[in-house]
């Protein structure tokens, strides 16, 4: 099962999360002291930046004679796609710039480059996301309703088609986020008011109908005007390019949520939730990756999702100094900082799609010790003493020490050495 019990997960006390919320409170107010000139620069810089991205990729398309011109115009105007989307739309609809009290870079007009809504997306993220992220049946971003990504979701027949699925979402990204305010499968079911799902049907509808007729007829008929390309190879090139931006996309957001490390938590976890226990779940229920400053820049910064879910409404350019006082403060409670290399932690979330698809009986971890789902239960067999203080170096023993000690004897369980018997520290002799 999800986690049901943050506190026994996490193996802090009242006191301990009452202090973690003090801790990160702080960082927040640091921050929100610091802002200023240097962050207003770099948002309206990097809008520059993506508009004349975009202009030049449009450029290279009107001279898309030579096919080298039209890859580099389909290429660069999904680089411009993606900074438009991740570094400026994501984040400015966040309102992380809100106080810069900017109409035109501010959360509630921001209209962005594809074919969801803002308006439904603010909600669908910024409110349910956000506030209940990686709740079993309250956080539709597990899943997105169409893929399994955890064993506490009952398999059904037509999981066994998560890797299509998958691969149909990455590919039509800007799609499933915009169907997702529309929530079809309640429209289908009778679960929505009829007058309700007529709106959210009709204003769907009319934000990618525009972002259709944009991309697929008006730049497209532009082209007329040039010698140098045609309707066809600029409506090619504009697909090209968001297929870029949305293949792109998917991968930072799944790095962010469902990798090894990423916990799931049940509604449990929401019943009398304080402030320190929100930043805790979404301390554990997110991951990191590695990156430098192109990477950082053109993933929205979303490298450092654990930060972005603490601090979703700080602006993004701070997130990298704030990431050393967040791994601080893991340190200091002994809680995991899931983080690695940006190949492999996608590579993790395909793993755990592919192995989902299969029923439960077929897979060997449980839903309480499998690696992209834990619970309190998996420390079942670790020794009372093992974790608080550690008599040689005074250290806290907590949640990290936990995890690595399971993960040592069942690695051992797993391999053991010829005929001889393992017995790893912390865990109960058999």
């Amino acid at each position: 099962m999800a986690i049901s019990d943050i506190e026994v997960f996490a193996h802090l006390t009242d006191t301990d999360i009452e202090n973690l919320a003090t801790e990160l409170d702080a960082i927040r107010h640091d921050i929100e002291d610091s802002r200023g000139e240097r962050d207003s620069r770099y948002i309206r810089r990097t809008i520059v930046f993506q508009r004349t991205l975009e202009v030049a990729g449009r450029v290279l398309l009107a001279a898309s004679k030579r096919r080298s011109a039209w890859w580099a115009g389909a290429a660069t105007l999904g680089v411009a796609k993606i900074v438009e989307n991740m570094e400026i739309g994501h984040n400015v609809m966040h309102g992380q710039w809100d106080w810069m009290n900017d109409p035109e870079i501010h959360s509630s007009t921001w209209e962005w480059d594809m074919t969801g809504s803002s308006k439904h997306w603010r909600y669908t993220h910024n409110f349910v996301h956000h506030k209940y992220a990686n709740i079993l049946g309250m956080d539709d971003d597990v899943g997105y309703g169409l893929l399994r990504v955890t064993r506490d979701q009952p398999w059904k027949r037509f999981n066994i088609f998560n890797l299509v699925y998958n691969t149909l979402l990455a590919l039509l990204f800007e799609w499933g986020v915009g169907l997702q305010h529309v929530e079809i499968g309640k429209i289908v079911k009778r679960r929505m008011d009829n007058e309700e799902a007529r709106q959210r049907a009709e204003e769907f509808l009319t934000k990618a109908g525009r972002q259709v007729f944009k991309d697929y007829v008006a730049f497209p008929a532009l082209t007329w005007l040039s010698p140098g390309a045609t309707y066809m190879s600029t409506l090619k090139a504009n697909a090209v390019a968001n297929v870029i931006r949305n293949l792109w996309s998917n991968a930072v957001i799944f790095c962010g949520h469902f990798p090894d490390g990423a916990e799931k938590f049940t509604k449990t976890d929401m019943i009398g939730e304080t402030k320190g226990h929100w930043y805790l779940r979404q301390m554990l229920g997110s991951a990191n990756f590695n990156a430098g400053p192109v990477m950082r820049f053109m993933s929205g910064n979303l490298c450092h999702q654990i930060e972005h879910h603490l601090y979703p409404d700080l602006p993004s350019n701070r997130l990298a100094e704030i990431s050393v006082r967040v791994r601080e403060v893991c340190d200091k409670y002994d809680l995991p900082y899931t983080t690695g290399p940006f190949l492999l932690q996608y590579a993790k979330t395909w793993r755990t799609i592919a192995k989902l698809s299969l029923p439960d009986k077929y897979l060997r971890d449980t839903a309480d010790n499998a690696p992209e789902t834990r619970s309190e239960r998996i420390y079942a067999e670790l020794e009372p003493g093992m974790l608080g203080t550690d008599p040689a170096t005074g250290r806290r023993r907590g949640l990290r020490t936990a995890i690595a000690t399971v993960r040592g004897w069942r690695r051992s369980k797993r391999t053991p050495s010829s005929g001889a018997s393992v017995r790893v520290p912390g865990r109960h002799a058999a």
